[in-house]
């Protein structure tokens, strides 16, 4: 496969929005082999991040290929790969088959717990693309897909649920529900026209506003909770504190009557919210449970 091609199916994806789940999924690999005891293991790490990889491309470029005709009436979105003509239909079609295909063989390296539960997975990340079709509470099926990340690298580590990742699951739902939320706003208008729901549609820009404030209250108080029950020290303290910083900015950016900073609170803060709070995180446990 050529360069550009490679380009456009990175582009399809959105790859560099990987950066929201990833570092989260790392977080509940280390709980595994920090807080619970379990041993590292490198190769069990890398078909973690295959996981990663293969389940996300398959729900964007289904999200993609499934809203193709969708985008195609949208100015802003005109010029996805699918409704430009740059990569087909057919062709993002057998890639999210390949990519579901490529997860679930994956998980069948990991454990049993992995490759049972995978077909769940699936049905998630892939059925959101639906429920803008029916409800305005997809967002929240959004932010479920990604909380997948957290618990899903800790069972791939002891193939056993916790209290600590399954909190901070809940932290990536209501973290990434309200983001989402945020940059639904862009599209209020269209999607009434279309008829498609989201939080925006239902209770306006100030609401949708507002809903997004109530979620990211909970994700931080969630992030204050997972520090106290798991016993972190100073370090996870200041990526908790740069992450909770990230959500109030983000409010501080967007305005109802003022969107155009939207995507600087989509990408730039969250990205960085995800990876300092992952860091630190990271590195107390490591660093300060020697």
């Amino acid at each position: 496969m050529s360069s550009p091609v490679i380009r456009n199916y990175l582009s399809l994806v959105k790859f560099s929005h990987t950066i929201f789940a990833m570092p989260f999924a790392m977080i509940g690999f280390f709980l595994a082999v920090t807080w619970a005891g379990y041993s590292f293991n490198w190769s069990k790490l890398l078909l973690v991040v295959l996981c990663m990889v293969f389940a996300r491309s398959a729900a964007m470029a289904f999200n993609r290929w499934l809203d193709a005709d969708f985008d195609k009436k949208n100015p802003r979105t005109a010029q996805r790969e699918i409704p430009a003509g740059i990569i087909s239909a057919s062709n993002a079609l057998y890639f999210v088959i390949g990519n579901a295909v490529l997860f679930m063989a994956t998980t069948w390296f990991i454990n049993p717990v992995c490759f049972f539960l995978s077909p769940i997975a699936l049905i998630v990340v892939l059925g959101y693309s639906y429920t803008k079709r029916f409800t305005a509470l997809c967002h929240l099926v959004l932010g479920i897909g990604l909380s997948l990340a957290p618990i899903g690298a800790f069972l791939a580590v002891t193939g056993r649920f916790a209290v600590l990742p399954v909190l901070l699951s809940f932290l990536v739902l209501c973290w990434v529900s309200g983001f989402d939320i945020i940059y639904a706003l862009q599209d209020e208008e269209f999607d009434k026209s279309q008829q498609l729901h989201s939080i925006p549609t239902w209770l306006g820009k100030a609401g949708g506003l507002r809903f997004s404030e109530a979620l990211h209250l909970v994700a931080a108080g969630l992030a204050v909770a997972i520090g106290l029950l798991g016993g972190f020290h100073w370090l996870y303290w200041i990526g908790a504190g740069v992450f909770i910083l990230m959500l109030w900015m983000q409010h501080r950016l967007v305005k109802p009557d003022d969107l155009s900073r939207v995507n600087l609170a989509f990408m730039t803060t969250n990205g960085i919210a995800s990876v300092v709070f992952a860091v630190f995180a990271i590195a107390d446990m490591f660093i300060l449970n020697q």
